[in-house]
């Protein structure tokens, strides 16, 4: 399959599909936090860094965050663990709104208010702040938070010894049903088999 010029538009400015591939076969640590690819065959989504036998180049799709690899229908890979690359600029795209934007979501702004409200509170009106997080960040403010919710939920449930049920209010969920729903949606597995994993 040809580099569509989709997946080119999906990633960010400073990157392009053919230095993303080098950078996975690579391994390279630099960009760790820059991009995820997803694999077509497995539906997985990885870190560059990831420790898996790479793919086959013509099966990988690149993305700017996890949640837009999240939103583009791929789960997260269990062995490099998404939940855990650095943060960078590339998930925050170069427009200040976004930034800001993406600093609110990481407190937790959206577990407690609408998408709305946070156009609101950044001083754009909805659909111009979906339309600069798609530009900068390849995914919506709530996919933002969906994502940030799960990957704090995974991270807790591998560093505490919290309940589960604990676990789901600490991250931002409204109820645990939420938080079981989203798991299964993301890692097709409950969150109980990761802490019986243990």
């Amino acid at each position: 399959m040809t580099k569509v010029s989709a997946q080119r538009q999906a990633l960010p400015p400073h990157l392009d599909w053919d230095t993303c591939d080098r950078a996975r076969l690579a391994r390279a640590r630099a960009f760790d936090g820059l991009f995820f690819s997803g694999v077509r065959s497995t539906r997985i989504y990885c870190r560059p860094v990831c420790p898996v036998r790479p793919a086959r180049s013509e099966n990988v799709t690149f993305y700017p965050s996890a949640a837009a690899a999240e939103r583009a229908g791929f789960r997260p890979c269990l062995r490099c663990r998404p939940e855990t690359a650095p943060g960078s600029p590339a998930w925050m795209g170069t427009a200040t709104t976004v930034a800001r934007g993406m600093r609110l979501i990481n407190a937790g702004f959206l577990d407690r208010a609408s998408a709305a409200e946070l156009a609101e509170a950044l001083g754009v009106g909805p659909r111009h702040l979906l339309r600069l997080f798609l530009r900068h960040v390849g995914a919506s403010p709530s996919d933002i938070a969906a994502t940030r919710r799960v990957q704090e939920a995974k991270r807790l449930i591998d560093g505490t010894d919290l309940t589960l049920a604990e676990i789901a209010f600490a991250a931002g969920f409204g109820s645990v049903r939420r938080f079981n729903d989203a798991f299964a949606a993301t890692y097709k597995r409950p969150p109980s088999s990761f802490r019986r994993s243990k």
